[in-house]
């Protein structure tokens, strides 16, 4: 009896050593779409084809930001479009505060404070994590080709390659190149807000398939699933403008993180722009007027190409640049135009 007890409290002694097995465990850097498929969601049509020769995430990226890449052993690719490249008109970080409930207002805060650009494209970061694309007024502008790309990453992919960069279909191993940069860039747990109440009972459900859907379901509250697009037209007196009194506090962060990204020194545009008296005065006269140069028209209509070449520029939408936002924008400019 006496050698029974001695050995109980031994064993005991001995595993209270042994890590105790607690099951999954979320870290703020995981993969989002890792918990979700260890849920039961399915991405693997999402997930590019290593197997065919030269893809890489890392041939992807000098696509995105370079417009061009080689494959390993071979001569460097064709420029996939003369006028822009991917991140003239999308950032590749995160861009909001809350992904559940996006706002210009708040992004242009939130990409102020990273430097980052206030663009007309939704960004890239978390892409493969949507579930749509080219929502809402696209089909307006792109019509039929929108329908394809609408719910296929890759069809998206070749609809920006060819209509946004006014460029050329993507090969199959620069398309799934790209694919594996953006998988790089997917949402991490750390992006979303999460309670560790809700950690546990999705850690809970990992191993408890009758919980897994109603874990996936408070997963998809956290950000948004598609970027709405609303187009908006000018106003219709371009001398009074949108109706609002504008701040020019925010407009000066559009004018430095949004005009000047495209215009300053002609990087994706013809005409140029900068901090000088010259440039405010221009946009200050043309504002009220029905000029191409008009703030109101290229900011909700876009342009079309000049001269016969095809870059032009993009509208922003109302989630990309509200109504609030022109105003603030134009007494940004009327502000500088008046007082140098």
């Amino acid at each position: 009896m006496r050698y029974s007890i001695v050995s109980i409290v031994f064993l005991s002694f001995i595993l209270s050593f042994v890590p105790v097995n607690k099951g999954f465990q979320i870290q703020k850097d995981d993969s989002l779409a890792d918990i979700q498929q260890s849920l039961g969601m399915d991405f693997s049509d999402k997930k590019p084809n290593e197997g065919i020769k030269g893809v890489s995430a890392r041939v992807g990226e000098d696509i995105v930001i370079n417009g061009f890449s080689k494959r390993k052993g071979e001569k460097k690719a064709r420029r996939q479009s003369k006028h822009f490249v991917c991140i003239s008109c999308h950032n590749i970080e995160r861009e909001d505060p809350n992904l559940a409930y996006q706002t210009p207002e708040a992004r242009l805060t939130y990409i102020a404070e990273k430097g980052l650009p206030f663009l007309q494209g939704t960004t890239l970061y978390g892409a493969v994590n949507r579930e749509t694309y080219y929502n809402g007024d696209y089909e307006k502008k792109y019509g039929d080709l929108v329908k394809p790309a609408r719910q296929d990453i890759r069809e998206a992919i070749q609809l920006c390659a060819l209509e946004c960069a006014q460029g050329r279909r993507l090969k199959d191993w620069e398309l799934e190149s790209v694919l594996a940069f953006l998988w790089e860039i997917d949402l991490k747990v750390r992006d979303i807000q999460l309670s560790q109440t809700e950690i546990e009972s999705i850690e809970q459900a990992i191993d408890n398939s009758s919980l897994q859907n109603e874990a996936l379901n408070l997963l998809s509250g956290k950000y948004s699933n598609a970027s709405e697009a609303t187009f908006l037209l000018p106003p219709d007196d371009r001398r009074i403008g949108v109706g609002l009194r504008g701040n020019p506090n925010n407009g000066k962060l559009i004018y430095e993180n949004s005009c000047l990204y495209c215009h300053y020194q002609k990087k994706y545009s013809f005409l140029h722009l900068d901090n000088n008296k010259m440039s405010f005065n221009h946009l200050n006269n043309k504002a009220g007027t029905y000029n191409r140069h008009s703030i109101y028209q290229v900011i909700r209509y876009g342009t079309y190409s000049k001269y016969g070449k095809m870059s032009y520029m993009p509208q922003y939408t109302e989630e990309r640049m509200s109504q609030q936002q022109l105003a603030d924008l134009r007494a940004y400019i009327s502000k500088r135009a008046h007082e140098m």
